[in-house]
């Protein structure tokens, strides 16, 4: 359902390793399950692109991921650490919990640090020290939503990030987090090289706006989808429950509108669906208020669901922009601007208009995560342990074409992958509005 974002034929994916890894690793299965570097996943699915990329060059391969036959590390003497950043996510803990019991239970790594509160935990002035992560303190967190360890925003040195992870004797760090949590890993990992330091820095990435690069699905996503569907269907009844009943629903997403895309379909209510990839035409014959007047015309109630990416352009005040610790643009909120924007158009046309309005955010992504997201959570945190304890670094484990692979930082950070408003999903969803 998903469009591949553009790639260069010329783009080379084999993830930095820390060194030979000259080990055997102590993570014991059939042979034949091991997996060598040689094993690619290509970029290109369908046959016509594939012609098309063989034709210009070599085609863009993913490594795959798994585990490795030989290591790098030796895991009687490494010190791992986990940090989570950015907003909340469904599934946050079920990766701390993976990765803990993985490099415990599989790999027999003595040592698991949890640095609190983001990318600040790893700084000389952090507030809260590390945490050890063990058996016992990561047991049933899958249940829970949020993080363990807590989460923050904000810029924090690379060179004071590494000398904490020297302090700790850390040689291994999992980051768990979206665009901006990638990017801070790579300036880690560069932080790293310039030292000569053997440290390796793994990401995991999260957002339930699903919006990274060169990965089919983040985690969180689809316990959103599934969550915003819930907050339709309750939006639904309220808007049937009064004549030129109007529930407007904002759902996350800054610059992506995956979740609202994707709760749409799921959802089956929704009549009207406003994404960061389109502007926002209010007036016209063929604009927002015509097509949500005719609607009520017709059926005296109507769910409309807007990404809170949309319509900026309606929003924006002449003012200096504000940005918020990440450094993201602070965005007007599209929401609650459109309710008064609808309801001073039916007022002045003299139609009754009820007009509900909806923001869950914080309780999507403050859940749990279901059990799919739950399962894939699982798969992202071994395969980043496997990656880890090979010695690879500055990468992340993503999923393509119904395979975990690797995929360097500096390859995706920096871009948003976005709704394709020419491809299959988007088409599918001006087919099910009314």
């Amino acid at each position: 359902m998903w469009s591949f974002p553009p790639v260069d034929d010329a783009i080379d994916f084999t993830p930095a390793c820390l060194g030979e890894p000259s080990l055997e690793t102590v993570y014991k299965i059939d042979k034949e399950l091991y997996v060598c570097d040689r094993v690619k996943v290509s970029y290109f699915v369908r046959s016509t692109d594939l012609a098309a990329s063989r034709q210009k060059g070599d085609v863009p391969m993913f490594e795959c991921a798994g585990p490795r036959e030989r290591i790098f590390f030796d895991p009687s003497r490494l010190v791992c650490g986990i940090v989570t950043c950015g907003g909340l996510c469904p599934g946050l803990n079920d990766v701390i919990r993976t990765i803990t019991l993985t490099l415990r239970w599989e790999y027999n790594v003595k040592r698991v640090l949890g640095f609190r509160f983001g990318y600040q935990g790893l700084s000389s002035k952090t507030q809260e020290p590390a945490i050890e992560l063990t058996d016992e303190s990561v047991d049933n967190i899958q249940h829970l939503g949020g993080t363990m360890l807590g989460s923050s925003r904000g810029h924090q040195e690379p060179a004071d990030m590494v000398a904490t992870l020297c302090r700790h004797n850390v040689r291994l760090l999992f980051v768990i987090g979206g665009d901006g949590t990638l990017a801070g890993g790579h300036a880690i990992a560069a932080e790293c090289e310039r030292q000569a330091r053997k440290i390796s820095i793994i990401g995991i990435p999260k957002t339930i706006d699903n919006d990274i690069y060169f990965t089919e699905t983040t985690f969180g996503y689809v316990t959103a989808v599934e969550e915003a569907r819930r907050i339709l269907g309750h939006a639904h009844v309220e808007a049937k429950a009064s004549w030129n009943g109007v529930s407007l629903v904002k759902l996350m997403g800054r610059d992506s509108g995956f979740i609202a895309a994707g709760a749409t379909i799921a959802s089956g209510d929704v009549n009207l669906c406003l994404v960061p990839e389109l502007p926002i035409v209010l007036d016209g014959p063929d604009g927002f208020m015509a097509k949500l007047e005719k609607r009520l015309d017709r059926k005296h109630h109507a769910v409309v669901v807007v990404a809170e990416g949309a319509g900026q352009e309606l929003t924006a005040g002449a003012g200096p922009v504000n940005k918020d610790t990440s450094g993201n643009v602070v965005y007007e909120d599209i929401g609650l601007y459109l309710k008064n924007q609808i309801k001073g158009y039916f007022k002045q046309k003299g139609k009754p208009a009820t007009v509900r309005y909806f923001d869950p955010s914080y309780e999507i992504r403050s859940c749990p995560a279901n059990a799919s997201d739950s399962a894939y959570c699982l798969l992202l945190g071994q395969n980043a342990v496997h990656a880890g304890m090979a010695g690879k670094t500055d990468m992340f484990v993503g999923y393509w074409n119904q395979h975990y692979i690797h995929v360097p930082l500096a390859a995706a950070i920096n871009k948003r992958k976005k709704l394709d408003i020419r491809g299959q999903l988007w088409q599918t969803i001006l087919t099910t509005l009314e």
